[in-house]
This record gives structure tokens, sequence and C-alpha cells, in this order.
């Protein structure tokens, strides 16, 4: 199984890029992940909320196959513990998905085409945090699903 982070926006600020680039290396081990980044919008001073979303909706569409698993990072989504996170993966690479699609969207969420396209929705927290802490969230934690299903002593309980 494949997986592809989908991102709305590019990471700016270089020490979320040194650690997101950190657990990309560490990931290769034990998955093949890819990265597509959807660039910020331009001009959206006279764009809604609404349009925006839209916008970065048809975008994301775009990036998708009719047959991926597309789970978005929402903060609406199921919560988990890492061990409960770690199990959600496990059982999805158990399964005939061929590509596990995680989206992470612009500064207003999602459009309802990308809501309605979604498998399901995973939240990292109640807290809202900024798309590039996001990157780095996820990837440590799809880092330490992958060595808490190895039986690896990087998470501890």
């Amino acid at each position: 199984m494949k997986i592809l982070l989908l991102l709305t926006g590019k990471t700016n600020h270089p020490l979320f890029g040194e650690i997101e680039e950190e657990y990309r290396k560490r990931l290769k081990h034990y998955i093949q992940l890819d990265q597509t980044v959807i660039p910020e919008l331009k001009n959206t001073k006279n764009l809604t909320k609404e349009e925006q979303k839209d916008k970065e909706g048809e975008l994301i569409l775009k990036q998708l196959d009719p047959n991926d698993e597309i789970i978005l990072l929402d903060e609406k989504g199921k919560t988990f513990s890492s061990v409960q996170f770690a199990n959600e993966i496990d059982k999805r690479m158990q399964s005939s998905v061929k590509r596990l699609v995680f989206v992470v969207g612009g500064p207003y969420g999602f459009s309802e085409a990308v809501y309605k396209r979604a498998n399901s929705l995973f939240s990292l927290s109640a807290m809202t945090f900024s798309h590039q802490m996001v990157r780095m969230i996820f990837l440590e934690q799809l880092y330490r699903a992958m060595t808490i299903l190895r039986g690896e002593p990087y998470h501890h309980e």
C-alpha cells in the first residue's frame, strides 16, 4: 500500500521543514510515502471563504484516483490514541486499499465536494493547528504508528 500526504500550501518555516524531512526519512524504512503540495491560492481578497474552499477543493479532487481511500485530517474527525491510530493504519494495510490519501486542507477547511469524496475524517486534536504544524505532527504520528506495529521501542506506554 502507498500512502499519499496531500497538502494545501507549503511549509514556510525552515525548522518545521527540517522536522518533516527527518520523519519522512525515518518512514522510508516502513512504507512508501509520497507527498503532493497544492499551492496556496493567489488573489483571495475578493473571494469568500466558501469560494476559497471550493477552489482548493477542485485542486484537491484533481489529485485523487477513483480507488483511493481518502482520509481528511479535520478537527471534526474521529480522535485516536497513538495505538488506536496504528491499528487503523494496520487495518488499511491489510485491506485491498492500494493508495491511502491523507489530506490537509487550507485555512478554512474543506469544500463540501471534498467532504463527500472522503472515506473518513481523522482529528489530530480538538485544537486547531496551522497546516505547517499538522504536517509535522501527522508525520511523527505516522512514524510512531509504524514503530508500534513493528513492536519497536519508540512508543512508551
